[in-house]
């Protein structure tokens, strides 16, 4: 089969998510199984959890597994990174199937979360003006937006943060960018956040 990544614009994100807790294992089996991935391909291995679809579904798992374990109150850390147009890319992990609504909701889910998210954009395309305008749009949606070296930190709730993530690799993407590529570092319950404004 050829490869056929360049042409069906499918998306993936390989991602690991640490709950800081005894019972860890339970945590990451369990939310994993409870999550609906019927709409992606996923494969899990001794280092990440990857899944492959369209840009809507790829987000809706991966933020439906971080929510899940997250609004445990356990400490939970999130590592992701998410690409889209790799020339490199395998045309037999793609799941090209479901077009339809994302099928996690969570979305009556109210969970404060801290992140950092770098972009990289490769092979032209727009970008510049297309990331300042959705960074803008997440401050619209009462995510806290401020610089860090090598990222761009982000405070909020956890819903409006993934849909503000998804519209920067969406419209990036879309601006001509023909590998999209982006870092995902997130925090939820945190001692660290204890005792600040939320």
């Amino acid at each position: 089969m050829s490869n056929q990544c360049g042409n069906s614009r499918i998306a993936g994100c390989s991602f690991s998510v640490h709950p800081m807790s005894d019972e860890f294992i339970e945590h990451i089996k369990g939310y994993l199984k409870e999550t609906d991935t019927s709409n992606v391909w996923m494969d899990t291995d001794e280092v990440t959890t990857t899944v492959r679809g369209e840009i809507d579904h790829v987000f809706d798992v991966t933020r439906a597994v971080f929510l899940r374990i997250a609004q445990t109150g356990v400490h939970t850390a999130f590592n992701a990174t998410y690409s889209i147009g790799c020339p490199g890319d395998s045309a037999g992990d793609q799941y090209t199937g479901e077009i339809g609504d994302p099928a996690n909701g969570l979305r009556e889910v109210q969970q404060h979360t801290s992140a950092k998210f770098s972009l990289y954009p490769m092979g032209g395309g727009d970008y510049m003006e297309v990331i300042s305008r959705e960074i803008n749009r997440m401050r619209e949606k009462g995510v806290e937006v401020s610089a860090a070296h090598y990222a761009t930190k982000l405070s909020g709730d956890v819903n409006g943060m993934f849909d503000g993530l998804e519209d920067v690799f969406r419209q990036t993407e879309q601006s001509g960018s023909s590998h999209t590529v982006m870092t995902v570092t997130m925090s939820a319950n945190s001692p660290s956040q204890k005792g600040k404004k939320s």
